[in-house]
């Protein structure tokens, strides 16, 4: 448990502190993408500026700034700050923190703000211990979660609390991070850094997203640079290179050989070829894949190669997701083998695909065609004179009757 305004007095020189902990915004001028959060007309930059806060939920992928906007917040508010990881704390811990936050509340009108890193990680009793003093607005909560809280967090918790979503960051942004760190380090160490072109894009693009990951890949690469004999460092492609091939890095997510393989995987399916399908698999998980990003493709191949030639492979498909959340990797490396092999040996149709695809186009190209009268819905007195509803044919009762469903321009297209 950290009150962060007695962390921030008791430091003093940060040079040792990772490299993503020192790049932590302190302004909102500061902050890296989330411009429809912090941008300057964003509704919760207002809310937080006002020192007027509601409890929320930010939910997105790691690295995107959600644990850096609420210590941002930290600093802002006139509220006492109080930050705890679900990772490390159980009921005694919350009840310790809401009791004096009751008293900070009654004695000293002080209200408190509750942050919870990793809010998902809270079980059922846990979230239950927080949800009288949410509702009784003794302390505003802010829970940070890379899972969907519409599964995760409590529901009477979330149905009092706002969700904002954070989204990946642009390879541009990110970019425009490391040119600025590298500064940053060269100023700390008291060293030159010079950078091969083309290799801080090469990161930001390695990173999909997710600064923290980004700033530590850079970081990596200035400890591990040779130094000349004035100490001074050059951060070259090839020692990145050599840094992926001896798995001193995550897995690159965003890599041409990523999506090769991913292309390997799908085709493999496509072509009815079960045992390249299986050993592209490996090929990814082994290599440290999310489980999870590759069943997604798998839910969406479902769909768009197999379709309506075999529906049982979208339930299937969504199964194996959801056994992928449930356990998790090595474990859940068979439900994605036997769905593969499923879905390679399935009959295929892309006549979902591309209906879809041919309505889109209709609907980008005329989007504003008006519904007819006969199938919109009347539920005023109004409406129904207005001519809502009328001529509308019950097909159930009338299976042979003939209308039409599509707007009168294109009542004869067809998109399957």
């Amino acid at each position: 448990m950290t009150d962060l305004f007695d962390l921030a007095a008791s430091q003093r020189d940060q040079s040792w502190r990772p490299l993503a902990e020192r790049m932590r915004p302190k302004t909102f001028d500061d902050f890296v993408g989330q411009k429809k959060l912090v941008g300057k007309t964003a509704s919760l930059r207002r809310m937080i500026e006002a020192d007027d806060l509601a409890s929320m939920i930010f939910w997105g992928p790691p690295g995107t700034g959600k644990t850096s906007l609420a210590r941002l917040i930290a600093t802002i508010t006139a509220s006492k700050f109080v930050e705890i990881s679900a990772v490390l704390s159980g009921v005694p811990e919350i009840r310790e923190v809401l009791k004096t936050a009751e008293s900070d509340l009654k004695w000293h009108t002080v209200r408190t703000i509750l942050f919870i890193d990793e809010i998902h990680r809270l079980n059922k009793s846990q979230q239950d211990a927080l949800l009288p003093a949410v509702e009784r607005g003794l302390i505003v909560l802010i829970g940070a979660t890379t899972e969907n809280p519409s599964f995760e967090v409590n529901r009477a918790l979330l149905s009092r609390s706002k969700v904002f979503v954070f989204e990946r960051v642009e390879a541009e942004e990110l970019e425009v991070v490391l040119v600025h760190a590298v500064e940053i380090e060269k100023a700390s160490r008291k060293i030159g850094i010079t950078v091969d072109d083309g290799l801080l894009h090469r990161v930001a693009q390695m990173a999909d997203g997710d600064v923290r990951q980004a700033l530590t890949v850079l970081e990596m690469l200035i400890k591990s640079a040779a130094a000349t004999p004035k100490g001074d460092k050059h951060l070259s492609v090839a020692e990145l290179e050599d840094l992926l091939q001896k798995g001193f890095l995550a897995y690159d997510k965003n890599g041409e050989e990523y999506y090769n393989l991913i292309s390997a995987l799908h085709k493999s399916l496509r072509g009815n070829d079960a045992d390249a399908g299986v050993y592209w698999l490996a090929r990814m998980l082994e290599a440290g894949a999310d489980p999870l990003y590759i069943a997604r493709r798998l839910v969406r191949f479902a769909s768009e190669d197999v379709g309506l030639a075999d529906s049982q492979a979208l339930i299937l498909a969504v199964a194996a997701y959801q056994s992928c959340h449930f356990i998790g990797m090595p474990e859940c490396a068979v439900n994605l083998s036997h769905l593969v092999g499923y879905l390679a040996k399935a009959p295929k149709s892309i006549d979902a695909y591309r209906a879809y695809n041919n309505a889109a186009k209709e609907v980008r190209e005329n989007p504003n065609d008006g519904v007819p009268f006969a199938i919109r819905n009347a539920p005023t007195s109004l409406m129904k004179d207005l001519g809502y509803g009328k001529g509308y044919i019950y097909t159930p009762d009338n299976p042979q009757a003939k209308q039409d469903f599509l707007p009168d321009r294109i009542k004869t297209k067809r998109f399957w």
